[in-house]
Order: structure tokens, then C-alpha cells, then sequence
């Protein structure tokens, strides 16, 4: 389960958690210029945009969980695993895996609305990496700072869905959410009045009430409301490092701790990294269940018109800075 969202300060930054119970070895990954793509369907392509994100890197293929591409558009695949549905290929449509979906879009489109035009050719077949590994139910948030929609792949037809809240979680679909805030409209981050009734004389005892009634369980529908509530309220800063700084505050409102959400036998979900992207300026922040110190990879610090995969490993073991000097 995970959370994806965008957040327009200034630049754009995009982002999500990764919820599962372990990590499958993915990495920050630069996809340059002239790095071939090979797509199940539709052909190879020399060379696109150069992009930046986390990926799982399987036969040289680089299996984009979330990334961004040089011209600041931004996707992000999330767990869909009730309503996610893949038709079989279609002659006349563009016919797109789910585990490569990411990199077509992000490969030449420079916008949502150039994607857009993408997306309405697009049959998003039934179609897993290698028969060795499992389909992905998945349905993605797509953003470029001006505009945000859901791609949903649905029982009656792909449906592109504009997301005026800049967030997504997992199941139901989009519209299901969307209309659940209409359950939390009384949130607030006001402090509360009294409406109970004007015989009692009724007083906020503490900062944050007007926040009761915000779900605090770690559902989907649950993590939505939250994760709309922090990003739309959230103060930006003036900085860099105060809009990052902030995004991680925003995303650690939807987090996950180890035991408090059973996956499997002895298995529990946690929070296995937290990204940050800038996507304007092609940086990607990020930090780990283990490592909660922040760290950065700059698409353009990275031979962006080169011909190879750049790989970053993840910094996983915690940087604790000891203090010494006594004043």
C-alpha cells in the first residue's frame, strides 16, 4: 500500500511512500537520452527524455516504480489490485504493459496534456516483465506541475481522471475518494466552535481540534483523507531545503511503522523509502526505513545524453550525528 502525491511551490515537486514488507533491490535510477527502450509492443526507441527515479533494474530494463523526465513530468505507479483490469492487445491501439507504462509516457511526453493524447490510444495489456514474475495491478498519478490526473485501467476502459486534491492512494478508485472528503468537510485547521448546542458552554481545550475526525488508520481511504488534508494546508517556505523539508513532513503523515499493519505470515508493512522529486530542477531526494537523513541525486549531475543506466544504491543504514561540543 502507498501514497503518491504533487506539490506546485514554486517548482514541482512529486513524490511518494513506498509501503511494503521488504525491499526488492530497487535503486535510483538515471535512464539517459540514448539508452534504449525496448517495449513489448511498440518497438524499440533510440533515443527520448532522459528521466530519474526509483526503479527495480531486471535483464537491463529499469522497472520505474515512480520517476520524472527531464521536462519536469512526473508518474507514479500504486498497488490496484481489486480494480485493476488488462484487456489483451488490440490491433490499432498502443498496447502498453503496466511495468512499462512509466517509461512510454515519460519517454516523450513533455506534459499531461501531450499525455493525454497518449493515453487515449492507450491498451493497457495484461502483460507481467518475465513469466517468473507476478502482473502488477497498478493505476498511477501523473502530474507536471500544472496539471494532476489519475490513469486508472479499468473493467470498462482506461480512464484518465483530473485529481484536484494532488494525492493517490490504492483502492477504490479516484472517485471513490473523491467524493469520501465529502465525509471530512467539517476538518478543519481552525480551532473548532461550539455547534453542539448554544445550552453548553463548550471550549477547545488544546491546539488541533479542529482536526478530530481525521481518520488516523493506515487504510487507503484513510491515508487519501490525511494526505489531502496535510498537502493542502501545509505552509511551502521560501527555500529549497524548506519545501523538501516540508514534502517529507506532508508524506510522513501517511507513513508506515514495522508491526502495525500485518502483510503475511510474519510479515508487516512499513514505509520502505519516502521520495521527493523536484522535477523542475531533476532532483531526487529520498530517504529509507533505516536512513532518515535526506539524500539527493541530480539527473543533470549524470551524463544525461549518455548511452548507460546510472545506478545509485540506497543508503539504508542510519547517519546519527553525534554531539560533542558543549557550550
Amino acid at each position: 500500500m502507498c501514497t503518491a502525491m504533487t506539490w506546485d511551490v514554486g517548482a514541482h515537486y512529486f513524490g511518494r511512500t513506498l509501503d511494503l514488507h521488504s525491499s526488492y533491490g530497487e535503486c535510483v535510477v538515471v535512464t539517459p537520452r540514448r539508452y534504449p527502450l525496448e517495449f513489448s509492443h511498440m518497438g524499440r526507441r533510440e533515443t527520448h527524455h532522459a528521466m530519474i527515479g526509483m526503479a527495480l533494474v531486471e535483464d537491463g530494463y529499469p522497472l520505474y516504480y515512480e520517476a520524472a523526465n527531464e521536462k519536469g513530468l512526473a508518474m507514479a505507479g500504486l498497488n490496484f489490485p481489486n480494480s485493476a483490469h488488462y484487456p489483451p492487445a488490440v490491433e490499432g491501439k498502443d498496447n502498453v504493459a503496466p511495468y512499462e507504462l512509466i517509461s512510454w509516457i515519460l519517454c516523450q511526453c513533455d506534459t499531461v496534456d501531450q499525455a493525454r493524447v497518449l493515453l487515449e490510444r492507450l491498451n493497457p495489456v495484461g502483460r507481467s516483465f518475465r513469466e517468473d514474475m507476478p502482473l502488477a495491478p497498478l493505476h498511477w498519478l501523473l502530474a507536471d506541475g500544472r496539471q494532476c490526473v489519475a490513469v486508472e485501467p479499468l473493467a470498462g476502459g482506461l480512464r484518465v481522471m483530473d485529481n484536484p486534491v494532488g494525492v493517490l492512494t490504492n483502492e477504490p478508485p479516484l472517485e471513490f475518494h473523491l467524493f469520501h472528503l465529502n465525509n471530512h468537510m467539517g476538518v478543519s485547521r481552525e480551532d473548532p466552535v461550539n455547534r453542539l448546542s448554544p445550552a453548553l458552554s463548550l471550549q477547545p481545550y488544546c491546539r488541533g481540534m479542529g482536526g478530530l475526525g481525521l481518520p488516523g488508520d493506515l487504510s487507503s481511504a484513510s491515508r487519501f483523507v490525511r494526505g489531502a488534508f496535510t498537502r493542502l494546508n501545509a505552509l511551502p517556505g521560501g527555500t529549497e531545503e524548506e519545501h523538501i523539508t516540508q514534502f517529507f513532513h506532508i508524506l510522513g503523515s501517511v507513513s508506515q511503522t514495522s508491526g502495525c499493519a500485518r502483510a503475511e505470515g510474519e510479515h508487516f508493512e512499513r514505509t520502505v523509502y519516502t521520495s521527493c522529486c523536484n522535477a523542475t530542477r531533476g532532483i531526487y531526494y529520498y530517504t529509507t526505513y533505516e536512513n532518515r537523513c535526506i539524500t539527493a541525486v541530480s539527473l543533470h549531475d549524470t551524463p544525461v545524453d549518455g548511452a548507460q543506466l546510472v545506478r545509485f544504491p540506497l543508503r539504508r543504514s542510519q547517519v546519527v550525528r553525534w554531539e560533542h561540543d558543549q557550550v
